[in-house]
Formats: C-alpha cells, sequence, structure tokens
C-alpha cells in the first residue's frame, strides 16, 4: 500500500480538480446537470483512481486504476474542448488547462510502464 499523499502526480491532479471545480462554478447554471457536472466527475477521477490503486494490495491493480485514471483524463480533455468550443472556457485558460493535463497524463503514463 503506497502513500498517494505523497505522489506528485496525485498531488498535481488534485490541484487541478480544485482549478476545474473554481472555473466550472462560472458556467450556465443549464449546465449543472450536464456539463458541469461530467467535466467534475472526469477530473476528479483521475487523483480518486490513483488513491484507490494505491490503496490495493499489488502493483497489478494500481496499475488498472492508474489506466482507469488515464481513461478519466481523456474524457476531460474532450469535455475541455467543449467547454471551449462553447464559449465557457476562454482560450488563454483553456491552453493552460490543457497543458497540465498534458503533463498528468505524461506523468500517468510514465507510473504506468515503471509497473510494467
Amino acid at each position: 500500500m503506497k502513500n498517494f499523499k505523497e505522489l506528485r502526480i496525485w498531488q498535481r491532479s488534485h490541484q487541478l480538480v480544485l482549478t476545474i471545480y473554481d472555473l466550472t462554478k462560472y458556467f450556465l447554471k443549464d449546465e449543472i446537470y450536464g456539463l458541469t457536472s461530467q467535466i467534475r466527475r472526469s477530473c476528479a477521477s483521475i487523483p480518486t483512481n490513483i488513491a484507490e490503486g494505491c490503496g490495493r494490495n499489488s502493483d497489478a491493480e494500481l496499475n488498472r486504476f492508474l489506466v482507469i485514471a488515464m481513461g478519466s483524463a481523456s474524457e476531460l480533455e474532450y469535455q475541455l474542448i467543449l467547454s471551449k468550443d462553447l464559449g465557457y472556457i476562454q482560450t488563454d485558460n483553456f491552453e493552460k488547462l490543457n497543458n497540465e493535463l498534458i503533463e498528468i497524463r505524461k506523468m500517468l503514463n510514465t507510473f504506468i510502464q515503471k509497473l510494467r
């Protein structure tokens, strides 16, 4: 069992969740059960799956949850694109968030490769 709070990948993905929550509170109220909920859920799924994987008994199980986190990162990537295209996120904010997401995905990929 690993302490997920010590992992840089968890720390960065947690910070991204906090940023996304702050940003999405300005989305249209009509989106509260739509895109706002979806983008928050997919973003929070990244550090959540890292934490859950760290609580498992084997590297194989940790790997499985990291792969799930990677899928959530891909889902978030699309939702950020959609949010930008709908005008909910300005281009400069999109670029910052997308660049951070790219770095998180790279870190996830490296972690996954090390477990194989």
